[in-house]
Formats: C-alpha cells, structure tokens, sequence
C-alpha cells in the first residue's frame, strides 16, 4: 500500500484500559468478555532476554461489545474463570504458537484459534510480521518499538501499555479480511487444519544436552573443552532459574567458549576473559572457577564426546557421501515440494514440513506407492491437506528415479 495512504495508529479508540492487578476487577472484565460477541483478539507480552521463565508478564485481550483489557498476570495469576467464559470463542493470535505456552501457564487454553500469521504464510504474504501484516491489509500502522522491551518491569510505562493495546486494537479486523481471502482462494479448510493442529501440539521434550547449543561451541575442539562448556552452562543455568534472569544476562555464551578455550587456573586468569568482570558475572568468580577445575579434573571416561547422535537423518549437506541414493531421493522430493508450494503461492516448509521430506526419503517405505507413503507422512506429523497435495507427485517423482535405476 502506498505510504501516503497508510494511517499510523496513534491511540485505542477507547483510550489505554486501566491495568487489571485486582480480583474483583478480573471477575468484572470476565462478565464482560462473556457477554460480548464475536472472535476474540489475545495477546501476551514476555520479557524475553531479561527472564529465565517463558512466563507473560501482561495479557491483552479485545472483543465486540467488551472493549479491551489488559491483565496483569503477576497479580492475577489464574486465567481459568476468564477460559471458562471464552470456551465457545474463536481466540485470534498473531503467531499463536509463541503465547499459547505462557498463556496455558496461567489456565488459559484455546479451544477454537485463528492465527493472522499463520494466515498469512498460507496465503502467500511475503512478510507475516503482525504491523507489516495490519499495514499491507489494513493499510494501518502500528509502533512496534517496544516489542523487545523487559515487560517485568512494574510499573509498566504508559507508552508500552499503549504499546500493547494497539496490538489488539485491530487483530479482529485482520483476522476478518485473511479469512474472506482464504475462502476465496480455497484454502480456509487448510488453514483451520493447521490451526487445529497448533492447538494440539504437545509441548516440547526438553532437548538432551541443551549445553550443546551454546553459541560458538564449534571453536572447541578439545574433549576436555567441551567438559568446561559443560560445566559453565549448567552452572550459568541454575543461577539464572535462581535468579529468573535470562542466562545470558548472568554469562554470556563468549564467555564460556572463551574459558575452554584458554582453560585458566586461577581468578586473575579467569577476569582476564573480559565478560567474567562483568557485575553479574563478578559475583560468582568463585563458582566459575571451581566449574572449570571441576571438569579439568574429570577422568577420560566422564569427557562429554564431541557430538551425540540423534534420532533423525544426518544433516542433509552429508547426504551425498553417507548415502547417495538418498541424497537424489531427497533432491526429487524437495523439488516437487518447492514447485507446489510455488503453484499454491506459500513457502515450502508450510506446505510440508522439511524435517517429513528428510526423513522420508532417507528411510521410505519398502512398498513405494501413495498408501505407503501418505502413511509415513501422516506418522510423521502431516496434516491430511498437505498428505493429498504432495503424496502423488513425490511417490511419482521417487518412481521415476527407481525407473532410472537412479535408486
């Protein structure tokens, strides 16, 4: 939309609702979102690199005939009266999988969900960012400086609560205009599979050695390094949840690659690893050490090994040469999938999810054909929509290659 005819959204029409920090006044705003109508647009604001906890520190909601609220969730905690109300209501989220997490925290748990981002990706919309997706649609203009903001901090400043009320102001109204497009270009049942889908999503098992994500691990070549990492991580790990502060605020991921690397012995070596001077870091100067002489002294049969082997396939760039015929296999699938989702104008990963294509065609079915192989999409997590667009092109194009011989 040109940008002379963009309107920039400076105030919710109503003003900024007061913050909800009371009982009494959440039973108010309860009666009052159970007697209004229509979808009901929610979002939640974390603070995201200054907490340890995923949790929402505000809540915002708006419906027809209720207005806007916002909640304060450390002063009322249990949503479950304010989910009982909205049982039968279509709940609007902007990239719903980000919030539902905290939001069931706090007994709030979705029955019906429209996602706009999630929308939008079907439909084609190069950007799904929630102000790009309310400016391009709805030709408004939302602020979006403080997103990343600490919204522990309490109180909250008037410009971040307006902030956040403008985020719901016109969720509705996008969700409306997405959802007349996805009717009209047949792709509604597709969404509201998907939508399905995300509100049946378990929560993720907790990764196996999550200190192997630390930033920068690859530069540590030695086992006895990555024994420090080790150390260091889960260290920074239990005084960041003591601490509820996100663990990079407590040590930063340099910090720790850099003392396996250099390995010191003493304090003064350590606080030449600049980040350990650091106020939050100083305090534990002691513990730090006392992690990295813990693992200097592990025996050889304790060192962690330099990777541990998943469940999954191998990274695809090693298919080649751990098994060619896979990696052509592969090579078929993903561009039938990238024609398809061209045709239907979505990125490729919406229309079937990459990790199914990988581990497809590194194990098929012994009996190539499109029951075979809709079964093992549908195992591996591929909703029916998706099943019936790719499943005879893929079985045809792995045919062709078993034809060739190439397989």
């Amino acid at each position: 939309m040109p940008a002379e005819e963009v309107v920039l959204l400076l105030e919710p029409r109503e003003g900024i609702p007061p913050v909800i920090n009371d009982p009494g006044d959440l039973a108010k705003a309860v009666h009052s979102f159970a007697r209004g109508h229509g979808p009901v647009a929610v979002d939640a604001e974390r603070a995201s690199g200054y907490r340890y906890s995923g949790r929402a520190y505000l809540v915002q909601l708006r419906r027809a005939g209720a207005g806007s609220v916002l909640i304060d969730p450390t002063a009322c905690p249990d949503l479950a009266p304010l989910d009982t109300a909205l049982a039968d209501a279509e709940i609007v989220l902007h990239a719903a999988s980000q919030d539902l997490p905290c939001l069931a925290e706090l007994g709030f748990r979705p029955r019906r969900l429209f996602d706009t981002e999630l929308a939008g990706r079907l439909l084609g919309y190069e950007r799904v960012g929630l102000g790009t997706m309310v400016e391009t649609v709805l030709g408004l203009r939302l602020e979006k400086g403080h997103s990343a903001a600490d919204w522990s901090t309490r109180p909250l400043p008037e410009a971040w609560l307006r902030y956040a009320a403008l985020d719901v102001e016109v969720l509705v109204e996008l969700r409306d205009v997405l959802h007349g497009e996805l009717t009209e270009s047949g792709k509604l049942d597709w969404a509201e599979e998907e939508f399905t889908a995300v509100l049946a999503s378990p929560v993720p098992s907790p990764r196996s050695d999550p200190w192997r994500r630390t930033s920068g691990i690859h530069k540590v070549r030695s086992l006895r390094g990555l024994a420090i990492v080790r150390e260091l991580w889960n260290l920074r790990d239990t005084l960041a949840r003591d601490s509820d502060l996100a663990p990079g605020r407590v040590l930063p991921d340099s910090a720790i690659v850099t003392a396996a690397l250099e390995i010191p012995r003493t304090t003064k070596a350590l606080t030449e690893i600049a980040p350990f001077t650091g106020r939050s870091a100083r305090r534990h100067l002691r513990d730090w050490l006392a992690a990295v002489t813990r693992a200097r002294g592990l025996p050889e049969s304790q060192l962690p090994q330099p990777s541990t082997a998943g469940d999954g396939p191998p990274p695809a760039n090693r298919w080649a040469d751990r098994d060619p015929v896979a990696a052509k296999r592969l090579a078929a699938a993903r561009a039938v999938v990238a024609a398809l989702a061209d045709e239907h104008r979505m990125p490729t990963e919406n229309l079937l999810q990459p990790d199914a294509v990988r581990r497809l065609t590194w194990e098929p079915p012994e009996e190539l054909d499109e029951e075979t192989v809709a079964a093992r999409l549908r195992e591996l997590g591929a909703r029916s929509w998706q099943i019936s667009l790719t499943v005879h092109p893929i079985v045809k194009a792995l045919t062709r290659l078993a034809t060739k011989g190439e397989v």
